[in-house]
């Protein structure tokens, strides 16, 4: 029975917690509080006036499309009525007041015909140009590494056109939203106020709110369709700088190895020419091989239609021969003093060009032009009076010009000549053996070194006269005997051994008594003065 009891008094302190537990979950509800109708309709015209503000206010490009396109229509509406009222009075018969009435709506007609022309384009669709997408233009095709930017810059554009186009849905999307709440306010207006005239509002928003909704459902699906292009055409544009990188970078490894290879040809050409001159044509020759591959390979890889190009540069070499000929025969002397072995870097030449004479040793055989450096020689001295210049050479004169090279081939040495003249009572043999013996001493080392020269150009040339011994010749001059004396001499320091071997021969001939050297000389003959006679006496 206690037990009873227990459970009991514990059943009803539960439902008691349960039911207190329920009273505080449930809040006491407010009692809603209805305004007036009139305070309600204020409300609601207050609120229709905010939303046709902010409609007015806004700078909606669908607002200006969706009323233009309106205004196009009105116009044509108008237009036709007055074409209408038009035919109407030329039907009837005319007075003054018709056709006054006539002009007037001509005149009209006139400026509704050019409102639509105006508007023309809002004609078929409000939104005709809005729900088309910008153009982009046409697709870039990338073919070498300077287009790339260009497709990057194509890829760019398209992205932002793609995002104006979405922004242009978000302001549909919230334009839609004003509207239809315009047509919530405008039907509770009309709930409330039987007296209220928007049902013309009512049913123009609806109208508006339906085009819209038209034009929303348009915009989205075009939309998806633009951006799958987008995708397609980023896609492969993508993937034409992706070729485009990997075609770069293979050809930069090939270069490289061409570079690689270049530079090691030219270690072992230093390594195994002495000749600094060989040295230099050696090295000149491996670079136009190196650039000649690089320029095939860019060419190639680069070009697509190799033999139109070769076609195009066909026809167009004819006027470019004539037009270039110098050029072209400055490159043709290139490839003949490079193929002949004429001139050598480190050459001493001499030109002639419009009676001046140029001499001096060549800096460098460029592929237009021969770069000389002007030394003090004994044509300087007597006839330019000017050392130490820079010339430049065009190639294209060894075509034209005569060139004279004085350490051809293996050849360092020139002849070179002395004259003197001593009178006709002096002993002419002693002269002429001194002068010899002179040049002989001076000149031994060179004549060695000239010996064994010229038997290197055997292989060449044909050498009749091979005497490389000093030669003194004796000639008969009007003022007396010319000793003429002729030594070889390195061909890059002529003048100073000339002026050695000169003051020699003079120390030598002023030695002996029975040497003399003539120069010209004249001579006066002198008569005496007669006596003055006196002078007559006067009678």
């Amino acid at each position: 029975m206690r037990i009873y009891r227990s459970l009991l008094i514990a059943l009803c302190l539960t439902s008691l917690a349960l039911y207190g537990a329920k009273k505080d979950v449930q809040a006491p509800q407010e009692d809603k509080i209805e305004l007036p109708k009139e305070v309600q309709i204020e409300n609601a015209k207050e609120e229709l006036s905010k939303i046709q503000k902010e409609l007015s206010r806004g700078n909606s490009i669908w607002l200006k499309s969706y009323n233009s396109y309106m205004a196009y229509q009105e116009a044509r509406k108008s237009l036709r009525d007055v074409k209408y009222r038009i035919d109407e009075l030329e039907n009837r018969s005319s007075n003054v007041e018709r056709k006054l009435e006539i002009e007037a709506l001509q005149a009209k007609q006139k400026v509704l015909t050019e409102q639509i022309d105006l508007l023309k384009a809002q004609g078929a669709s409000p939104f005709v140009s809005l729900l088309k997408p910008d153009e982009a233009g046409a697709l870039p095709t990338i073919t070498n590494p300077f287009e790339i930017v260009t497709g990057l810059s194509y890829v760019k554009r398209i992205n932002s056109q793609y995002g104006d186009y979405v922004l242009r849905e978000e302001e549909l999307q919230e334009l839609i939203k004003l509207l239809e709440r315009q047509v919530v306010v405008y039907k509770e207006i009309i709930r409330l106020d039987s007296k209220a005239d928007y049902e013309v509002e009512l049913e123009a928003t609806l109208l508006q709110v339906e085009k819209f909704k038209l034009a929303l459902e348009t915009l989205v699906s075009t939309a998806s369709v633009y951006e799958k292009r987008i995708e397609s055409t980023e896609a492969k544009i993508n993937k034409e700088i992706k070729d485009q990188i990997y075609k770069l970078l293979n050809i930069t490894m090939i270069v490289g190895f061409l570079f690689v290879i270049s530079f090691a040809f030219k270690r072992v050409i230093k390594h195994y020419i002495m000749d600094n001159e060989r040295f230099y044509t050696a090295n000149k020759i491996v670079t136009f091989i190196n650039v000649t591959l690089i320029v095939l390979i860019l060419m190639f890889s680069y070009i697509d239609n190799v033999g139109y190009l070769a076609t195009v540069l066909g026809f167009a070499s004819a006027g470019l021969a004539i037009a270039m000929r110098d050029w072209f025969m400055s490159l043709l002397g290139w490839l003949v003093i490079i193929v002949g072995g004429s001139i050598h870097v480190g050459d001493r030449v001499r030109f002639e060009k419009d009676g001046m004479v140029y001499l001096g040793d060549v800096l460098d055989v460029s592929m237009q032009r021969i770069t000389l450096m002007e030394d003090v020689t004994y044509t300087t001295i007597l006839t330019n009076r000017r050392a130490g210049r820079i010339i430049f050479v065009p190639n294209n004169y060894i075509f034209t010009s005569m060139i004279a090279n004085y350490t051809h081939g293996s050849l360092k040495t020139v002849w070179d000549g002395i004259d003197i003249i001593i009178t006709f009572d002096s002993d002419h043999k002693k002269a002429a053996h001194l002068v010899k013996e002179i040049c002989r001493k001076y000149s031994k080392g060179y004549t060695d070194i000239t010996r064994k020269q010229i038997n290197k150009l055997r292989d060449r040339y044909s050498l009749k006269n091979s005497n490389v011994e000093p030669r003194v010749f004796t000639f008969i001059e009007p003022n007396g005997m010319k000793i003429s004396a002729w030594y070889l001499t390195n061909a890059y320091a002529t003048l100073t051994l000339r002026s050695t071997i000169s003051g020699d021969i003079i120390d030598a001939f002023n030695a002996e008594h029975d040497i003399t050297i003539a120069y010209p000389t004249q001579t006066f003959y002198t008569a005496p003065i007669p006596p003055k006679s006196p002078p007559p006496m006067d009678v």
